[in-house]
């Protein structure tokens, strides 16, 4: 007689949150162009360019075409540099930045293409960002990538952090400081306003909130190839529970940063009506940025395949079954001296029912 799956309960986080979900009315029209003009850039194979659409990359509150191309940035750069240690992950990390500070600079043939990927997207957005918004995005951007080096260099050494290093790190490697800044583009808030503690205090809640809900989400995935750079996981190894436990651990500190997010809303200054019109639209956009991922988290075949919706009314996830991750090097050649890459196929082997690029 064959075992009962094992199955994981998946806390409802959001179930308080005050800001609904929302469509936007451009969605599919800009998502269309967004992703057909990302799909001539090849930088996919045939398989890895398929799961990459499931990904369902469009955003799902802004109107700014440039919020669709940074989702699509974030799930190529994070594609790019998953499968890859730490030297060749930051040497993909430099030509990004250098791309973003030399977005009219050609780049060098045989570079990799995320160079010319994030040259042309940041190319075309600063035509229409404020200026502090493009620093604003330049500053948290970078201090991404550079998390993204250190996650690659604990992969290597498969150093798994305490909870709260682990916080600290995955504040950054979620990338939520950089997808929020996305949303000033279109006002020009001062940097006295910006990195006013109160208003960075709402935005670190927003980010942990964006970094609970991804990790308890794509907890299942990354259990199946052994990955540590993932709360849940953390949670079980400092804590000595079981994924239930360690799941409503989770659950009870989002409930604390949601309340810690709503208190700080409060204690906000005022800089007078004509900045505080864009204060109070900043933050209404960064919260509902949090729902926005949570919905999309769902609703992408990225973590949960096509049972994303299924799951969200039951909460109910079967856990899947360990698979073997191919070599990085094995299936995508990166030469760090030309630094130059041919074909990036580089994926575990997929389960059943889980379809989302590595």
């Amino acid at each position: 007689m064959e075992a009962r799956p094992r199955v994981i309960y998946l806390p409802d986080t959001m179930n308080d949150w005050p800001w609904p979900r929302a469509m936007n009315p451009h969605y599919e029209a800009v998502k269309a162009e967004v992703d057909a003009s990302f799909r001539d850039f090849k930088a996919l194979s045939a398989k890895s360019q398929e799961a990459f659409d499931k990904c369902d990359s469009g955003s799902t509150y802004n109107a700014f075409e440039s919020a669709c191309e940074l989702i699509n940035v974030f799930i190529i750069v994070d594609e790019y540099t998953d499968v890859e240690n730490a030297a060749v992950t930051e040497a993909m990390v430099g030509i990004v930045i250098d791309a973003l500070h030399h977005p009219h600079k050609i780049r060098p043939e045989g570079e990799c293409i995320l160079g010319e990927i994030v040259r042309q997207f940041w190319a075309r957005t600063i035509q229409t960002a404020s200026m502090s918004s493009q620093r604003h995005f330049l500053d948290s951007y970078t201090a991404y990538l550079r998390a993204v080096v250190v996650e690659a260099l604990d992969r290597d050494e498969a150093h798994c952090r305490s909870i709260d290093d682990y916080i600290k790190l995955r504040r950054d490697t979620v990338a939520a400081k950089p997808a929020i800044a996305i949303h000033e583009m279109g006002m020009d808030l001062p940097d006295e306003v910006f990195y006013h503690p109160a208003i960075a205090a709402l935005a670190e809640c927003i980010a942990e909130l964006m970094l609970i809900d991804n990790d308890m989400i794509s907890y299942n995935r990354e259990q199946a190839r052994d990955e540590n750079h993932n709360l849940i996981t953390i949670v079980m190894l400092e804590l000595g529970l079981d994924r239930s436990g360690a799941m409503a651990w989770a659950a009870r500190y989002h409930t604390e940063v949601e309340k810690r997010f709503m208190d700080g809303l409060a204690k906000v200054p005022s800089w007078g009506p004509s900045i505080d019109v864009l204060v109070k639209e900043y933050l209404d956009g960064i919260a509902t940025w949090a729902r926005g991922n949570h919905s999309w988290s769902y609703e992408t075949q990225r973590y949960l395949g096509t049972r994303g919706p299924e799951i969200q009314r039951t909460r109910l996830v079967t856990l899947l079954p360990k698979v073997n991750c191919k070599a990085a090097s094995a299936a995508a050649k990166v030469n760090v001296a030309d630094l130059s890459i041919m074909d990036n196929t580089a994926h575990c082997e997929q389960p059943s029912g889980s379809s989302g690029p590595a």
